[in-house]
């Protein structure tokens, strides 16, 4: 039995303020601030490497994209399929059906592993329409990506969603939305990873602005999906059919995300990338 001491308890409500129907919510500020802070550090590096801001605009309707139809799509696709191949309808529209009635909800479900497919095809699309190398793109792109999602796993701290296992540690957090019991704040360990990772990234393109091709795309598929396997097994259950698992979705998702990080690394170019 868990021993309830000093825990911090976190019960906030999810939106900022309400005008009438309308609130904005927490988790929507990070969306924003993600694609924003994202936007501002992909100027930088494009402004070092003489690129243009009307390339890089046309790479950031890319990425909103393919970011927000590869994580709605993951979500209904990798962990609630039984549901949305009875209501394919729900996958692409912001309402469902309550009592026989359509009630707008919002799109209830994101996926990160579908958001990092998506983003990877937009980015391939990218790089093949505006004639630019994708593992150049790709390496750049990765500088931003760890900053972004740091930015919307604190919007799910706010959400009170994906929370961790029962956890007696100093800095376990009640989530009163679920439970009393104090948990591992799972959502703030990922944050925090991913924003060193942003650090390591950066001091490596910092100290070299031209890496050896596919190295910051490499490293970051390694890091990012490392992080997210080891901390997976702080967190509670998602979905039904992860109970008695061994690894869960998240876990086996992430595998290839790593091998592929890992020959991307340490593969030998068969010559020098061209911007």
């Amino acid at each position: 039995m868990l021993e309830i001491l000093n825990f911090i308890t976190w019960n906030p409500k999810p939106e900022i303020y309400e005008i009438g129907s309308f609130g904005l919510r927490y988790y929507s500020l990070c969306w924003l601030l993600a694609f924003a802070v994202s936007y501002f550090i992909m100027l930088k590096v494009f402004k070092r490497e003489g690129k243009s801001q009307e390339l890089l605009d046309k790479l950031t309707i890319y990425i909103f994209v393919g970011t927000l139809l590869g994580a709605r799509l993951g979500h209904c696709f990798f962990y609630d399929w039984a549901y949305y191949r009875e209501h394919f309808i729900e996958i692409f529209i912001p309402f469902q059906k309550v009592n026989g009635d359509w009630k707008l909800t919002g799109f209830t479900g994101l996926a990160s592993h579908g958001g990092a497919i998506g983003i990877l095809i937009a980015l391939w699309y990218f790089a093949k329409n505006t004639k630019t190398n994708f593992i150049w793109i790709a390496d750049r792109l990765m500088l931003t990506v760890p900053v972004a999602c740091a930015f919307i796993r604190i919007g799910n701290f706010f959400n009170s969603e994906i929370i961790g296992s029962p956890s007696n540690l100093p800095w376990a957090i009640i989530f009163q939305q679920e439970d009393n019991i104090p948990r591992h704040p799972s959502q703030l360990y990922e944050a925090l990873a991913y924003i060193l990772i942003f650090f390591i990234l950066w001091a490596i393109y910092q100290k070299n602005i031209n890496p050896k091709p596919g190295k910051l795309f490499g490293l970051f598929l390694i890091l990012m999906f490392a992080a997210r396997f080891f901390i997976e097994f702080v967190k509670i259950e998602q979905v039904e059919f992860e109970k008695g698992m061994t690894l869960n979705m998240g876990q086996w998702l992430s595998i290839p995300f790593i091998l592929i990080g890992i020959f991307l690394l340490f593969r030998k170019p068969k010559e020098q990338s061209q911007k």
